[in-house]
């Protein structure tokens, strides 16, 4: 009954970069939603993630006719990460999500997840996509080799398909919110907080406009966030691969002297032992790399950045 008298209010977070196409298709898909649904409040918070398009102009011009519409603008680009935490810092509503303005998070789910959420013991409610329609066919194959890999080495369960689109209730907003960390990775932070979360799932809806800005070389470079963010398990297969290269290495010595002594001629081999040089100087650069990864992290994390720097925002404007 409390209900009825206290309109709950649900903050849509949406970050931008680059979506003059999509922000019309956008906010009239929500307004009509909105207006379906006059048993809530909606804000929309669109966060400007440094775009060089007309993006951010568009943001002012909803924000001047509809006083729903709030926006925040990064001094540059931050990446989604950073613009989803400045959205949910800003969002005063007792229920949150974040959304791609490029609607492929299907607005008509809100209604459903807000019922569960209200009626059900669930402190939110995510999205995950049981096809991959549209996408490329090696990238599909890639995302799901990800999830499988992470959820052997991470005790943190990411759900493959899954996306960034849920409602959550402001308990675990905070959470979120409590991890300050610079390198973040959404989807882990989501688990990692736990509360209850009830999945849906749906059939994969293509950009209603505008092109993708994930590349695949974005979306590998975000993949290895993620694995680097929630798991120390590639520093122990590094240290087992020197492990196991010592060994074999210590038999093959071995060998090489019974060899020389049996049959003689020591010389002969030397492309095999060519091969064999660059094959462990390569997995030693790999390991390298991998112990690199983790103190570049590190680094970043003691510098003790700001997650994001505003440049301008209508949020507690006088």
């Amino acid at each position: 009954m409390e209900r009825n008298k206290n309109k709950d209010k649900i903050s849509l977070v949406v970050p931008c970069y680059n979506e003059e196409e999509s922000l019309p298709y956008y906010y009239n898909a929500i307004n009509t939603l909105a207006k379906e649904w006059k048993s809530i409040d909606i804000e929309m918070i669109f966060v400007d993630d440094g775009s060089k398009d007309k993006t951010l102009n568009i943001i002012k011009d909803l924000a001047e006719k509809d006083k729903r519409v709030k926006y925040v603008s990064f001094s540059r680009n931050f990446g989604k990460e950073a613009a989803m935490y400045a959205g949910f810092e800003h969002a005063t509503g007792n229920y949150i999500t974040t959304m791609d303005a490029d609607l492929q998070d299907p607005p008509e789910l809100l209604k459903e997840m807000y019922k569960i959420l209200t009626e059900e013991d669930y402190d939110s409610v995510g999205v995950r996509r049981v096809t991959r329609k549209g996408e490329p066919v090696i990238r599909s194959f890639f995302a799901r080799m990800f999830y499988k890999i992470i959820n052997k080495m991470s005790s943190t369960e990411m759900v493959d398909g899954a996306r960034d689109y849920r409602l959550m209730k402001r308990k675990m907003v905070d959470a979120i919110l409590s991890l300050k960390e610079y390198n973040r990775y959404s989807k882990g932070l989501f688990s990692f907080v736990g509360f209850k979360t009830k999945w849906l799932e749906y059939e994969n809806v293509e950009r209603v406009a505008g092109e993708t800005k994930w590349s695949f070389w974005k979306l590998f470079k975000y993949a290895i966030e993620g694995i680097v963010a929630f798991t120390t398990t590639p520093l122990v297969i590094s240290s087992f691969i020197g492990i196991l290269l010592c060994f074999v290495s210590f038999i093959f010595i071995i060998l090489i002297i019974i060899r020389t002594l049996v049959f003689g001629d020591p010389v002969s081999g030397w492309p095999s032992l060519a091969c064999i040089i660059i094959f462990i100087g390569g997995l030693e650069l790999f390991c390298i790399g991998i112990i690199g990864e983790y103190l570049s992290k590190t680094y970043l994390e003691t510098k003790k950045r700001p997650i994001y720097i505003m440049r301008e925002t209508n949020i507690n404007k006088k």
